[in-house]
């Protein structure tokens, strides 16, 4: 059978108004099964049923966190799996979907880079995990309005299949987000983000910086060494250039590694000309790790010389540490504490 989710909402198949009726059910009901497409004739709903498949899980866990927060793991079809974690605030929805089974930058605070790389997602998978989410949740997958591609990979590795994924997401037609609600995160590929302000899509672009100079970086990050920051920084100024978008910095603090002030205000030199915001991240601990947080004291100050030195900055508490939810904690592991909760256990059969 082939994915549905590979096909934009007019490419559908059907004659006429059936592919808006399909991409209803699909989009705005969140149906994973054909034969619940009530208004469709019998005999398509059959002949759908055979061809093609909402679904790319064999099997979905969820994971629910203390604070609200839901980490799911999902069995692809081929039984490689893949996470995703779903987050509900008080005035929105949000879902953070990964664009890889496992990740190849290595980064030594994040979990899923100690996985290591197993392959690309195709657009449906992505698309897929919003959908079962939601199915999941007993929500419309149109009530979930944020999403951020930050969990397992590294997007801009996987651009085609991710930049066809958001661009079903903003379909009108199918999911009707607004660009300025998708962020996607990158360790920092020069070619990509270039990519990305000439492709323009509208999405934000948040930056996994971790350290202003290239020393320290490339202790952080094993593969930092392809891509010095000068480079990096110059494909996002071109970005901004490009797109006039904020551009949000990742920077996840580790004790004695990165954290001191000097690093703070060579952050802060660094940043000078283009709109930024720095998005501080405790250490969320995993087993094995091999660094240690910055205590929270450390992490305030540091926020604190940002402020003081113009920079936009705030800290970003995580949620669903408790789960292995939060971010970098991603590692293909179930809890202890499990909810199983099998979604359509024949997809794809």
């Amino acid at each position: 059978m082939k994915p549905i989710l590979e096909l934009f909402p007019e490419e559908f198949p059907g004659e006429g108004y059936r592919k808006a009726q399909i991409a209803h059910w699909v989009f705005a009901r969140g149906v994973l099964d054909f034969a619940e497409m009530t208004d469709l004739p019998k005999g398509l709903r059959e002949a759908l049923a055979r061809e093609w498949r909402v679904s790319e899980f064999q099997l979905v866990e969820a994971y629910p966190s203390k604070d609200g927060s839901v980490k799911y793991l999902f069995t692809l079809l081929d039984g490689k799996k893949t996470e995703a974690v779903y987050m509900p605030y008080k005035n929105r929805k949000t879902v953070c979907l990964s664009s890889m089974v496992g990740c190849p930058a290595g980064c030594t605070f994040c979990a899923t880079g100690a996985l290591g790389f197993g392959r690309n997602l195709t657009a449906a998978e992505i698309l897929s995990q919003l959908l079962a989410i939601a199915h999941h949740q007993g929500l419309s997958p149109r009530e979930i309005r944020n999403v951020v591609l930050m969990g397992m990979g590294e997007p801009l590795l996987n651009l085609t299949n991710v930049l066809k994924a958001i661009r079903v997401m903003l379909h009108p037609k199918a999911l009707a987000m607004s660009p300025r609600r998708i962020t996607l995160s990158t360790v920092g590929i020069p070619r990509g983000i270039l990519r990305l302000a000439e492709e323009d899509v509208g999405v934000r672009l948040a930056l996994s910086l971790h350290a202003p100079d290239d020393e320290t970086r490339r202790k952080i990050i094993p593969t930092a060494h392809r891509y010095p920051i000068a480079e990096i920084m110059a494909a996002v100024r071109r970005y901004y250039e490009r797109t006039k978008r904020r551009v949000t910095f990742e920077y996840t603090l580790l004790k004695g590694l990165n954290d001191h002030l000097w690093q703070a205000r060579l952050l802060a030199k660094l940043l000078k000309g283009i709109s930024a915001h720095v998005n501080l991240i405790p250490f969320n601990p995993w087993e094995n790790a091999p660094v240690e947080g910055t205590p929270k004291a450390g992490i305030l100050a540091f926020a604190e010389e940002l402020r003081r030195l113009g920079v936009s900055t705030s800290i970003r508490w995580s949620r669903g540490r408790d789960v292995g939810a939060a971010c970098g904690q991603l590692a293909l592991k179930a809890p202890k504490a499990l909810t199983f909760t099998p979604l359509l256990e024949d997809a794809g059969q």
